[in-house]
């Protein structure tokens, strides 16, 4: 006879089954209808799942659209600061993790259609609801450890990182609207442009103490 812990489990792993049929079911109706085009009813109709069941786990079409991005951006950040920790210069740690995160946007094609697709709308969503917020919060703080190891040139962090997940988003959208992604090209611009800048700026600028906000 199933225990409650049991049957506590099965309702988990449907709950989790179910998220994962409407989240690729949307990310197929992004992809072949667009964004605004797709509805609710679209994405429902691609799962044997009743129409109901969408709003138990989200609230609207936008939600899975910030839920799909919270997911890019997370592996996103994941595989280019894991790139970054194997650099053995600040150069070439900024290369590899522009690189990993180029290459990842590039990998997938389902995923390489759904940014293409949709780049408007994704620039319309806000940085703290895709994660990306707290995601530059890590890569400051990364920062911050750089420049205490002396492995970076000591600048004022107030613009650094936004800069940095600036230039990485906007040559991404670049990079999907190219046929064929240039990963490297566009790697090896973002990597020089921001390595540059700050190099240069460090020069000119007298730079605050680390531990300021």
């Amino acid at each position: 006879m199933s225990g409650p812990i049991e049957s506590s489990s099965k309702r988990e792993q449907t709950k989790a089954r179910n998220r994962a049929l409407l989240l690729d079911a949307a990310r197929a109706a992004f992809v072949e209808l667009g964004y605004d085009a797709a509805t609710v009813r679209d994405v429902v109709a691609r799962t044997k799942l009743a129409p109901g069941t969408f709003y138990n786990y989200f609230t609207d079409k936008r939600s899975v659209l910030v839920a799909l991005m919270n997911e890019v951006s997370g592996e996103a950040a994941r595989r280019a600061r894991a790139a970054r920790a194997q650099g053995n210069s600040f150069e070439e740690a900024v290369e590899r993790g522009f690189r990993a995160y180029f290459e990842f946007i590039a990998s997938d094609p389902t995923m390489f259609e759904l940014l293409r697709r949709n780049v408007s709308t994704l620039r319309s969503l806000g940085i703290d609801e895709t994660g990306f917020g707290a995601q530059l919060e890590e890569l400051r703080a990364e920062l911050v450890a750089a420049m205490d190891n002396g492995h970076m040139p000591r600048v004022p962090l107030r613009y650094v990182p936004l800069a940095i997940g600036a230039i990485a988003f906007e040559i991404g959208a670049l990079l999907v609207a190219s046929d064929p992604p240039d990963v490297e090209g566009a790697t090896q611009f973002a990597a020089q442009f921001c390595v540059g800048g700050i190099e240069r700026f460090s020069r000119i600028q007298a730079p605050e103490r680390t531990s300021e906000k």
